[in-house]
């Protein structure tokens, strides 16, 4: 495995670090609250379930801009806050259906409410400052996820533990201007693909209409 990408920014040049997990990140509680236990509408804490990770969420998740389920009993929701996750921290999902496993976002733009990291999740945080978005999108790159591969088990239903998640590589660069290119690159293209989606579905409404009305009944 190379320490340099093929394609690189204009500006930035040198190795880059590489380090293993465990060095890069420590890890954070997480609960096993089922989605019986959440709700869409109001609660004291806001609840990453490893399925909205899988499905839902982006490789950034900017928490005032998501509908995340919140935790339904208030109690629960306080004992789990003490737990609440930060700007920068990493949710990645331990179990799928195929090898989605470890698929992961960066939580980003907290708000007042708390937000915990729920079932079937490995919630982690960087050990030094990264620039926004640079972990969501290298995280869920080829590069770190092929790494993961070979650690799965499980056929129907697909896992990966803790501790051999300890044990792969984290690639990232030196310098914390080329961490934000990076973030902020990916963050965009992200940003015109879903404006790209919201026209193509109203055109597709507009379709529809158009074939039930152009022609007469």
């Amino acid at each position: 495995m190379g320490n340099t990408p093929n394609i690189r920014f204009k500006g930035f040049s040198g190795d880059w670090e590489q380090r293993k997990f465990g060095e890069v990140f420590e890890s954070l509680k997480n609960n096993t609250l089922s989605r019986a236990e959440l709700n869409e509408q109001n609660g004291k804490a806001l609840n990453v379930h490893y399925g909205d990770v899988l499905i839902k969420l982006s490789e950034y998740t900017d928490i005032q801009n998501c509908r995340l389920p919140f935790i339904t009993d208030d109690l629960i929701a306080e004992k789990y806050s003490q737990a609440k996750l930060q700007n920068g921290d990493v949710v990645i999902a331990d179990t799928a259906e195929d090898e989605t496993v470890g698929k992961s976002t960066e939580i980003g733009n907290i708000g007042h409410i708390p937000v915990v990291s729920g079932l079937h999740t490995i919630p982690v945080r960087p050990k030094q400052k990264f620039a926004e978005a640079y972990l969501g999108f290298y995280m869920n790159s080829n590069s770190y996820h092929d790494q993961l591969l070979p650690l799965m088990q499980g056929i129907k239903v697909t896992s990966i533990s803790k501790s051999a998640m300890s044990e792969t590589v984290v690639k990232y660069p030196k310098s914390y201007a080329e961490q934000a290119k990076i973030g902020a690159f990916f963050s965009t293209l992200d940003t015109l693909i879903t404006l790209h989606q919201r026209k193509c579905e109203e055109l597709k409404k507009a379709k529809r209409y158009m074939l039930q009305n152009m022609f007469p009944a």
